[in-house]
């Protein structure tokens, strides 16, 4: 993907996210993340859990006050979103689908009001026959009948009732979209077809998405670049394939080493690569460094050259 003509959706620079400022229990979720997200692309943020980034999604959709640091859609600054006016615009532009299809849907409501609530909320329909249609239209988008409307969640299947989140993000037409592991709860074979469907709404729709998981696989499907995330702070962000087959950082070769491979004989011979999190904890400034063209690692001054060095061992352009 060429980056050059492309326009920058999403800018996020030295993001802090910290809870329980100063007592014992601190904890630094997000510490000094930065990155950008290009129209019309799919930024994979991946990390075990606990590395930060479902919090970083939040922070980024602004259920979150930033410790520090400055998230920037479409230039402006996300925090400075005070008026209500201003803040219903921002949430109709960006949308967010959560990880678990049971608990963000209400269970009392039906489907039709579920999907429907931001089309409610910003007044997008002149009359319930135009709320039932575009309900409807939809419900089909996403693969769903427009009988579904009438029930409840309970009746369905994790899959649909993702397919339903998906539909309520749509509703309000946004252009960006946090989809926060929304595969992780659904079984392998429903998984697929729900980023199937995905990448088809990307096309139609010229949708721009921050795909988060930890299936590092599933991620290499979706995503154009990947950003890979530990204790907090992003440590790899590439092109998706690149991260993937030639990593650069340690952290990433041993993410990419628990990956299970669906070939019997490789899988007996696969071996974990543990990481080492202690370089992370010398006092050693560390900054986001392009070692090979938009391929960026988290290094010191002195680990330059390492890294330069395996970049070239891989066949990458080192600059």
């Amino acid at each position: 993907m060429d980056y050059t003509n492309r326009k920058k959706i999403l800018e996020v620079k030295g993001l802090k996210q910290y809870f329980n400022i100063g007592r014992a229990d601190e904890v630094h979720a997000v510490d000094d993340v930065s990155f950008d997200v290009y129209e019309g692309e799919t930024f994979g943020l991946v990390g075990e859990s606990g590395s930060g980034k479902t919090t970083t999604g939040r922070a980024i959709i602004h259920l979150y006050d930033p410790t520090a640091g400055e998230v920037l859609f479409n230039g402006k600054d996300v925090a400075k979103i005070r008026d209500r006016k201003s803040q219903l615009e921002f949430r109709k532009e960006m949308q967010m689908i959560f990880q678990d299809p049971y608990a963000s849907l209400n269970p009392r409501m039906k489907v039709k009001d579920i999907v429907a609530e931001g089309i409610d909320i910003h007044h997008l329909a002149k009359n319930d026959e135009e709320r039932s249609q575009m309900v409807e239209s939809l419900l089909e988008t996403v693969g769903l009948n427009k009988d579904h409307s009438s029930r409840y969640p309970h009746e369905f299947s994790g899959g649909q009732r993702q397919r339903i989140g998906i539909a309520r993000a749509l509703a309000v037409n946004p252009n960006f979209i946090i989809a926060d592991e929304p595969i992780s709860a659904l079984d392998v074979s429903i998984q697929a077809q729900v980023v199937n469907l995905m990448k088809e709404l990307q096309i139609k729709q010229n949708l721009t998405y921050l795909f988060i998981a930890h299936d590092l696989s599933m991620v290499k499907y979706i995503s154009d670049r990947i950003g890979v995330m530990h204790y907090g702070r992003m440590l790899e962000i590439g092109p998706a394939d690149e991260v993937y087959t030639k990593p650069l950082h340690d952290y990433t070769t041993s993410l990419l080493s628990a990956v299970p491979v669906p070939d019997p004989e490789i899988e007996r011979a696969r071996q974990e690569i543990h990481y080492d999190a202690s370089q992370e904890g010398d006092d050693k400034p560390r900054t986001m460094v392009e070692i090979a063209p938009h391929h960026f690692v988290r290094a010191a001054e002195d680990e330059i050259p390492k890294y330069q060095e395996r970049a070239r061992q891989a066949g990458l352009e080192v600059l």
